[in-house]
């Protein structure tokens, strides 16, 4: 990929000078072409998410820092609401910071809007804030480098500390958000050892 775009643009503009504007359109066209983003409207469940979540070691793949299973920050809220408070439009003013900054998400690792697929092998675990900062523009153009997963024998995310404190308090489960969440949790640390390292499942389960 040429990041040189100055120099198309000098050249663009060079060829204007010299009024020659066809000369002009076809340097922009062929070497710096418009590409307006299209919006990929994608939702995933939170078994999708999970299963991305744990298979990246619940770490932000574009910083290498961890990240928290959300409903791990919601229960948070749930306990401590002055302390911890959340919002249901996501207003900064309103909401903890831990929910941009420690909040895990998918993203597109090349954005769909630049041709990327929509594909689990395209997907990374990265904060709100990383993905945010992304957008639709790719790696390089960042000069971002994708880091490694995480080990799920040093950090699960504190998904096994979720699955715990639900059965301490299992009135935690008339929440629907905690429930939404809390079958995605379930359903990974049961599921095949093919699919999860049985360390993690151990971990999640002690």
């Amino acid at each position: 990929m040429n990041f040189n775009h100055n120099e198309i643009i000098e050249k663009a503009c060079g060829l204007i000078a010299a009024n020659d504007f066809s000369g002009a359109s076809r340097v922009v066209a062929d070497e710096y072409p418009f590409s307006p983003p299209q919006k990929s409207g994608r939702h995933y469940s939170a078994r999708e998410m999970t299963r991305v979540f744990a298979r990246d070691g619940f770490i932000d793949r574009y910083k290498g820092t961890r990240l928290v299973f959300p409903p791990v920050l919601h229960l948070l809220s749930h306990y401590l609401p002055s302390e911890f408070p959340y919002q249901t439009n996501w207003k900064m003013a309103e909401c903890h910071m831990a929910y941009w900054q420690l909040m895990p998400t998918i993203d597109h690792k090349m954005p769909v809007a630049r041709g990327g697929a929509d594909a689990e092998e395209n997907w990374v675990c990265c904060s709100m804030l990383t993905n945010s900062i992304k957008s639709n523009w790719t790696l390089e153009e960042l000069q971002w480098a994708l880091h490694p997963p995480g080990n799920p024998a040093a950090w699960d995310g504190m998904i096994g500390w979720f699955l715990q404190q639900v059965t301490r308090d299992p009135a935690t489960l008339e929440n629907p958000y905690i429930v939404h969440w809390h079958g995605a949790a379930a359903e990974i640390m049961h599921r095949d050892k093919r699919d999860a390292p049985a360390i993690m499942i151990d971990k999640m389960a002690g």
